[in-house]
């Protein structure tokens, strides 16, 4: 169940894959204040500690005006904030270190939620690179590789993107581009997953 949003932030984010900001704000935003969080969660706890309105905000994290130049936009290490965008506010979903996964099989699908029914010009999902470890090293974008395009998708709060991620196993992050198509605003988002 998707949790009720503010209209005034209704935007979108994915939800299975959780998002880190999603799952940050699904696993703890009833219960954010709970010391527990810190050894059970230290990636959440660390986000939360950060700005927890980005947290209440899962679905706020987007560019305008990017133009499709998506690699010229977001600096590498920056890719899970979209560039940091509103004045950092999503910093700390960058941070490296453990955070919680979500099993997946190589043939997957991907759930993004859009309240605000915006449309897709396209998405673009990326999976990185076997090999690439997101516990100790930062995500750039030559750590990526671009495993689905798709077209436009119509206006909807629930949109599918068949993923294949080939033979690949072990952990990974799950790259989405969302190219929302009410106007030029793109979103930018992490999923840690394992594939099993």
């Amino acid at each position: 169940m998707v949790p009720w949003v503010d209209s005034a932030s209704a935007h979108g984010s994915v939800i299975n894959p959780a998002s880190r900001n999603y799952g940050c704000h699904q696993r703890w935003g009833n219960d954010h204040l709970n010391p527990a969080m810190q050894q059970q969660d230290p990636m959440c706890w660390q986000a939360w500690r950060a700005d927890a309105n980005a947290m209440w905000n899962w679905n706020g994290l987007y560019r305008n005006g990017v133009g499709g130049n998506h690699q010229g936009a977001i600096p590498n290490g920056q890719l899970c904030s979209g560039g940091r965008t509103e004045g950092g506010r999503y910093n700390a979903l960058d941070a490296v270190g453990n955070w919680k996964t979500t099993n997946i099989s190589s043939n997957f699908t991907i759930q993004l939620y859009d309240q605000a029914s915006h449309g897709a010009d396209y998405f673009r999902v990326y999976i990185t690179r076997p090999g690439f470890n997101p516990v100790t090293t930062a995500l750039s974008w030559s750590n990526l590789q671009l495993v689905t395009t798709t077209g436009r998708y119509g206006q909807s709060q629930n949109y599918s993107i068949n993923v294949n991620a080939g033979s690949r196993t072990g952990r990974a992050v799950v790259y989405t581009i969302w190219q929302a198509s009410h106007m030029d605003q793109a979103y930018y988002i992490c999923s840690d997953v394992v594939f099993v």
